[in-house]
C-alpha cells in the first residue's frame, strides 16, 4: 500500500489504479476540545471515535448500495478499522455538500437575526468550498458554474442525490426515535465511468443527532442507532 494523503480523519493508502484504502482515525473535527461536524480542524481525540465512525459508514454504505445508490464503497474491515472503497476524482479542489433539517450550527450563527435556533428547514442545501486556510467559505450555484467547478445541471444532479440520500439516512435514524438535524456529504466521480457517487463516509462525525432534543455525541449515537 502506498500512502497517498492523511486527513484530519482519515488516512488515505492507493491500492491499485481502481481501489482506494481509506483508514479511520480516533481524530474528530471541533474547536476547542468540543466536537463539530462543520469545524475545519481537529478538536479533539476520542477512543474508539474511528471504529464507530466505520460500523456507522458501513451500515449506511451497504443500505445505500443495496438501493442502487451510487457510492464508492466497495468493503469494509471493522478489527482493521480500513475501507476498501472505489477510486473516485473529487469535484474541483473538493466540495461539502451540508443538508439541513434544522438551523442549528453555522446556519444558526449566520442566519441567527431571521430564524430561531432548531427551526424546521425543508431539506435547505448548501456546497462550501474544501479550504482550511479560507475557512471553508459557502459557494453558490452560480459562482460553481462560473468558476468551472459544477455546471447547472451537475449542480442540480448534485442536490437531488444530497436529498434522496440524506432523506434515507434521516428515516433510517428516525426508526430509532433519533431525529436527524443536519449531515455533511462528499462526492466525486467514480474514474472509471465519471458517474457522480457519494465518497467519504456517514457517520455521527459529519452530523447532527437528537433524541427527544438532546443532542447525541457520535459514539453515543453509533451505540444507539446500531443496538
Amino acid at each position: 500500500m502506498q500512502l497517498i494523503y492523511q486527513g484530519k480523519t482519515k488516512d488515505v493508502y492507493q491500492l491499485d489504479n481502481d481501489r482506494i484504502l481509506l483508514k479511520f482515525k480516533d481524530d474528530v473535527t471541533g474547536e476547542n476540545g468540543i466536537f463539530d461536524p462543520g469545524a475545519n480542524t481537529v478538536g479533539l481525540t476520542i477512543d474508539g471515535a474511528g471504529k464507530s465512525g466505520l460500523k456507522m459508514t458501513t451500515y449506511f454504505f451497504e443500505l445505500l448500495n443495496n438501493l442502487q445508490v451510487p457510492t464508492h464503497y466497495v468493503s469494509a474491515d471493522i478489527d482493521d478499522v480500513s475501507m476498501i472503497v472505489k477510486n473516485a476524482q473529487v469535484i474541483g479542489k473538493g466540495l461539502e455538500v451540508i443538508c439541513r433539517y434544522k438551523a442549528v450550527g453555522s446556519f444558526y450563527r449566520r442566519y441567527a437575526a431571521y430564524c430561531q435556533e432548531g427551526q424546521d428547514l425543508d431539506r435547505f442545501v448548501e456546497v462550501t468550498i474544501k479550504d482550511d486556510e479560507r475557512g471553508d467559505p459557502v459557494i453558490s450555484q452560480e459562482a460553481l458554474a462560473m468558476l468551472g467547478i459544477l455546471t447547472a445541471a451537475q449542480y442540480d444532479e448534485l442536490t437531488d442525490l444530497t436529498r434522496k440520500i440524506c432523506d434515507i439516512v434521516k428515516a433510517e435514524l428516525a426508526k430509532k426515535g433519533l431525529d436527524l438535524y443536519d449531515i455533511k456529504l462528499e462526492f466525486g466521480h467514480d474514474i472509471s465511468n465519471n458517474q457522480l457517487i457519494l465518497i467519504d463516509e456517514i457517520s455521527g462525525g459529519n452530523m447532527r443527532v437528537y433524541k427527544n432534543g438532546t443532542y447525541i455525541v457520535p459514539l453515543e449515537l453509533e451505540k444507539a442507532f446500531l443496538s
